[in-house]
């Protein structure tokens, strides 16, 4: 089990709306390993601006894992998505995905697929979206398996788009997809919005789940507002999950206040969870 913390590399603009610490890896990292997180997870948008052996000596240095490389950005700064009407878009956001998957695997990390999958849209059936999805699912599977990298599909808010909200639309993709390195991850902050119980959920879809995203209901860090935290994560150790907890939180007050905030919340609660 591993506490981690979502970092921006230098390639990802800045921006209030970045739900990760920003600035030189050096002092991200730094800062993060004297708070005492375990790892990170890396937001990206174009590998190939990086010093690929800096960014891992650099957390070497730090004594920290790097366990995801999310492609939020991909569609967040970028627009793509393997859904889009435009073929030229949805070639680009597969290349751009491969790109990291090849980034993460020189880091020994896996992946998420969140937001970067589109949307239904009115130019496109429902049917027709779904299998552009599953195509690109699993071309980007066949690539990273290659490659000993793990893709996590999110389910995500229907605030944030209307194709694969909840647990249960993902375990249906990924059954659908039917690659052995192709699974969920689970986000609290969309779970808490789109499943009836939290809890019963992680339970009944355990099986698929191999990352999990913590923030409070308010997306701000863990313990700043009303969820339960103590309870969603001995969920996890009760469904046998061990891997990585990673924030993925707004930087509020600050990235500093917010990276503290979250682990003086959470680390607590992990020792008594899964033992120091």
């Amino acid at each position: 089990m591993k506490l981690c913390y979502q970092v921006a590399t230098p390639d990802v603009a800045i921006a209030d709306s970045v739900t990760a610490y920003q600035g030189p890896l050096a002092k991200s990292f730094g800062d993060l390993a004297a708070l005492g997180y375990d790892g990170v997870e890396l937001m990206t948008l174009n590998p190939s601006k990086l010093d690929w052996a800096e960014v891992k000596a650099e957390a070497e240095k730090n004594n920290l894992s790097v366990v995801l490389v999310c492609t939020g950005e991909i569609f967040g700064q970028l627009g793509l998505s393997y859904t889009n009407p435009d073929e030229s878009i949805r070639k680009e956001a597969i290349s751009r995905s491969k790109e990291i998957i090849d980034f993460a695997s020189y880091l020994g990390a896996n992946i998420n697929i969140g937001r970067v999958r589109g949307q239904y849209c009115a130019q496109l059936t429902k049917e027709e979206t779904e299998e552009l999805a599953v195509k690109a699912f699993q071309e980007l599977s066949d690539y990273a398996a290659d490659k000993n990298v793990m893709i996590a599909l999110e389910t995500v808010t229907i605030m944030q788009t209307n194709f694969i909200n909840t647990l249960a639309e993902g375990a249906a993709m990924v059954d659908r997809v039917n690659r052995p390195n192709f699974k969920l991850m689970m986000d609290v902050f969309h779970l808490n919005l789109e499943e009836k119980d939290i809890c019963d959920a992680i339970r009944k879809y355990s099986s698929y789940n191999i990352h999990v995203h913590l923030a409070d209901n308010n997306r701000r860090y863990p313990g700043h507002c009303g969820l339960d935290f103590e309870k969603i994560i001995s969920t996890f150790k009760e469904c046998g999950y061990d891997g990585a907890f990673c924030t993925e939180i707004f930087q509020i007050p600050s990235m500093e206040e917010a990276a503290k905030g979250a682990v003086e919340h959470l680390r607590p609660i992990l020792d008594r969870v899964y033992g120091k």
